[in-house]
């Protein structure tokens, strides 16, 4: 039986997608947060390592089920087997609700601003969280959102839902566009750890990708994620950064440093190339070696600076499905 390792993930990561057996289809959730946005996906878990996967049939991995097993094939070999993770809400073992599906703002890597969709009110983010507490599953509860209006009015919104679903007593994690005072008003709400995402380290590539984001420059997500060290404490503060946008390696070494210095881990997501955003951007999916390559280096910088992710409780640190995780994969 083969399970996966690091070397095998990053290989799925790669690819990043998977041709599902339709007797498997029921499972798979369908993203409405980010670059995945609309697009429908499988956690897949083996060897204790977990990978997510959007479904299409383009791809030479196909997902199949043989003697009670689930097997990832590539090009009609065995590669790794497992078995399917069950999502909670948008992740496995995590409550991860996105509030509001819609963003004014126009990054050209992300697919939200091509949707549009609802924002969900507080009624509904309710429901949710009790349909996860009756099913026995609700461990953390995590909220992202885009932009409808302004960040300010959605820091609001956020903060109001996060007072009430506090009552749970369970790990709250919160991933929003910073505003002047956020991280103070979060925590003062009952959130326990923030993600604020500079998405790049180049100035250049986030001036190009970031478009439309008045106010929220590079620097001053810089400034947010130093303030939110000094409100939640270290390894209570994380950031993306999009791995296939045209960044060096060097780039990725000098960004994370940079981070891990302030007291934030870095999270490496491999870009989503949509087809959402056919055109309008050039972007490459990084091989396996290279996110390999990335992630030991992560790792050995947050080992300097004493940053340790298995504390890291809620959003995409301890969940690992999108991204190759130092500490955890590596």
């Amino acid at each position: 039986m083969t399970h996966m390792n690091a070397e095998i993930k990053a290989e799925l990561l790669a690819l990043g997608k998977v041709d599902v057996e339709p007797s498997l289809l029921p499972r798979p959730s369908r993203s409405t947060a980010g670059p995945g946005t609309g697009l429908r996906s499988i956690f897949f878990k083996s060897g204790g390592h977990r990978v997510r996967l959007e479904i299409t049939a383009d791809s030479p991995l196909k997902m199949v089920q043989q003697n009670g097993a689930v097997v990832i094939l590539k090009d009609d070999k065995e590669l790794v087997r497992g078995v399917i993770d069950p999502v909670v809400a948008h992740c496995p073992e995590q409550t991860y609700i996105t509030i509001s599906e819609q963003c004014r703002y126009d990054c050209k890597f992300c697919s939200v601003p091509k949707f549009q969709g609802k924002i969900k009110t507080l009624d509904q983010v309710l429901e949710i969280v009790e349909k996860v507490k009756k099913s026995g599953n609700l461990k953390t509860i995590a909220f992202t959102s885009g932009v409808a209006t302004t960040p300010e009015d959605e820091i609001d919104r956020v903060v109001d839902y996060v007072q009430a679903v506090k009552k749970y007593n369970v790990p709250i994690g919160v991933a929003v566009y910073p505003t002047l005072g956020s991280s103070q008003r979060l925590k003062d709400a009952g959130v326990r750890e923030v993600k604020y995402n500079v998405e790049t380290m180049d100035p250049e590539i986030f001036e190009r990708v970031c478009t439309g984001r008045k106010g929220h420059s590079l620097d001053f997500i810089l400034d947010s994620l130093r303030d939110a060290v000094k409100v939640f404490g270290k390894n209570r503060v994380s950031s993306n950064i999009i791995i296939g946008l045209g960044e060096t390696d060097e780039c990725v070494r000098k960004g994370v440093e940079y981070l891990a210095k302030m007291g934030v881990i870095a999270v490496l997501r491999p870009i989503t190339i949509s087809p959402y955003r056919k055109g309008e951007i050039l972007a490459t999916r990084p091989s396996a070696r290279r996110l390999l390559k990335l992630t030991k280096m992560t790792r050995d910088i947050l080992k300097k600076y004493d940053l340790h992710v298995e504390e890291s409780q809620t959003m995409c640190l301890p969940c690992t499905g999108c991204d190759l995780t130092p500490g955890r994969d590596v």
